[in-house]
Order: structure tokens, then C-alpha cells, then sequence
């Protein structure tokens, strides 16, 4: 999913409730606030960057944890393009396919259901968190939850990994699972580079044509 239109609406609610009623903030274009995200710039420095000062992005920081997942901020993501149409192709030819992601229960169906991407997904290979799960940090809960989905998924002859963060690459290096890291997502390159992924790739696509280079995946 491209998230960042969710990322950048919640920036801004964050933003006029932590400045006071009559101070100037600069406000950062959307492609501004999506480069520093994808770079990991912290969040109390994009805070800082739109004119809070130190007190002010912290507790910035801090609502925007409380807020970006919640469910009625995700009606703002979208599927990112060519995704829908490459999982269409992998069906079609009978390939099997999990999701394995750090977003709750709750915050899983949304999407699922809202695109009809839940007809992909069997509800025996969706692996998430719980509503109640109090999580450690994305690398160490999504290399739990690799482990997890790689004990109960029927054996395969191949398994690869496809994801756009760091947690996706480090958990599949645990299990010695090989990983392609995906430019359409929430990390740039540099970012995924720093975690040595086998490929790195613009997005779902382009990483089929690694995996299955017989197939025809859809470029529109």
C-alpha cells in the first residue's frame, strides 16, 4: 500500500495541534515530509523542521505515534500502482502467497477489504499482530512473525521475501530466506541498501520478473 498520503494528513493534524493558536510553522510540501520519512529522519527533526521547537516536537513526535495507525486514518492509503495486477498474475499461475506485516488485526482488514485484496490472501496465510500486542520494535516482531508464518505455511520448493523496510529484509536474513527490497514503499534506497537485501527493485513488478522471468507481468 502507498501510505504516504496518510503519513502526510496525520503530519498536519499533528502539526496544528501541538503549535500554539497564533504561531508561524512552515508547513513541508508533501514531497519534502515523504523524502524525510523514507530517509528515517527522525520524527521530533521533522517536528523541528516545520518550526516547533523542542518541547513542541517532542510531544509532536508523540501524537503521531498515537494517531498514524489508527483506523480511521487509513482510508487515505491506496494501492500502490502495478501491485494489484502482479498479485493477479502470481494467482493466475497458481503461485501461493502470504502477507506477513506489522499492522494489527483491525488495520489489516481495512485494506483487505476495502480493495478486495483479501481474495490473494487465504485467511491462513495473513500474518500480523494482535489488537492487544504490545510490540518490541518492527525487526524483532516481524522476524517473530517470519518464524511463526514459516512453521505453519505448507512446505514450498521456493520461498522469497518482497518488502520495503528494514524489518522485511532482516527478518528474512534470519530465516536465510533470500529478499528483494522494494522502492515503493517507505524507505529509499539508501535506506534498504544499508540492510544488503539481494536485489533492490522499483517495486512488486519489477521484482517478479526476478522471481518468475517467464512470466508476463502487467507494466500499465
Amino acid at each position: 500500500m502507498d501510505v504516504s498520503a496518510r503519513y502526510y494528513h496525520v503530519y498536519h493534524i499533528c502539526l496544528e495541534r501541538t503549535k500554539t493558536p497564533d504561531q508561524r510553522v512552515t508547513v513541508l510540501s508533501k514531497a519534502e515530509f515523504w523524502h524525510c520519512k523514507r530517509a528515517q529522519i527522525p520524527e521530533r527533526e521533522i517536528g523541528r523542521r516545520s518550526g516547533l521547537d523542542h518541547d513542541q516536537a517532542r510531544r509532536f513526535a508523540r501524537l503521531r505515534r498515537e494517531l498514524v495507525h489508527q483506523v480511521p486514518y487509513l482510508v487515505h492509503d491506496r494501492p500502490v500502482p502495478k501491485a494489484i495486477a502482479s498479485l493477479e498474475t502470481l494467482q493466475a499461475c497458481g503461485i501461493d502467497l502470504a502477507i506477513l506485516t506489522m499492522r494489527r488485526e483491525r488495520e489489516l482488514a481495512a485494506p483487505l477489504e476495502r480493495y478486495n485484496i483479501d481474495r490473494f490472501f487465504p485467511p491462513a496465510q495473513r500474518y500480523c499482530i494482535g489488537n492487544d500486542y504490545r510490540k518490541t520494535g518492527d525487526v524483532n516482531d516481524k522476524t517473530l512473525l517470519m518464524g511463526e508464518a514459516l512453521a505453519t505455511l505448507p512446505p514450498a520448493t521456493k520461498t522469497w521475501m518482497i518488502g520495503d523496510t528494514e524489518a522485511d529484509i532482516v527478518a528474512a536474513q534470519t530465516h536465510n530466506i533470500p529478499v528483494i527490497g522494494v522502492l515503493s514503499g517507505i524507505r529509499n534506497r539508501d535506506r534498504l541498501a544499508n540492510y544488503y537485501p539481494d536485489r533492490i527493485v522499483p517495486d512488486l513488478a519489477a521484482a517478479l520478473e526476478i522471481i518468475c522471468p517467464p512470466l508476463s507481468i502487467s507494466r500499465s
